[in-house]
């Protein structure tokens, strides 16, 4: 692997976060949910700090990236970090920079002091859950992600 350094994200990095994501969600086959704009990723990651992104970079190239949040374990009493999103540009993979973002992952979340990290992976992504596998995490098979947006989220917050 070459040298693969990391730099966290600043707003002028926006249009490249969007590029990233956008990437992504062609693989993931959700091309068509992508409602980010430049303009909100800058509002929320940069403005209400609610995210942060890190870029994997090589040769002062960027060939993937990660965005994380913090989120909250009652049970442990502490926050620890939500992956949501990790990438590497398809010419990029399997030379460890997947592995290396999620290293350097690992490492702030044990400086923060947090609990955990976690993330969730599309079922039918075999590639990513045999790589996550590799590095020993655990499927938490027991639960069941429950989402709610749009105008059914907005119809709860009615009633």
């Amino acid at each position: 692997m070459e040298r693969v350094v990391f730099r966290r994200a600043e707003e002028k990095d926006v249009s490249l976060i969007l590029y990233f994501i956008k990437e992504l969600a062609e693989y993931e086959k959700m091309s068509d949910e992508v409602a980010a704009t430049e303009e909100l990723l800058c509002e929320w990651i940069f403005r209400k700090n609610k995210a942060e992104v890190i870029f994997a970079v090589v040769d002062d190239k960027e060939v993937g990236f990660a965005l994380f949040f913090h989120n909250f374990s009652t049970f442990l009493g502490r926050a620890g970090i939500y992956l949501e999103d990790l990438y590497v540009r398809p010419e990029c993979r399997g030379k460890g920079y997947g592995k290396a973002l999620l290293r350097k992952l690992a490492q702030i979340t044990a400086e923060r002091g947090c609990g955990r990290l976690e993330w969730s992976c599309l079922n039918w992504n075999k590639p990513s859950i045999e790589f996550y596998r590799s590095l020993e995490a655990e499927p938490m098979d027991e639960w069941t992600v429950y989402r709610l947006s749009g105008d059914t989220l907005k119809n709860l917050g009615k009633e």
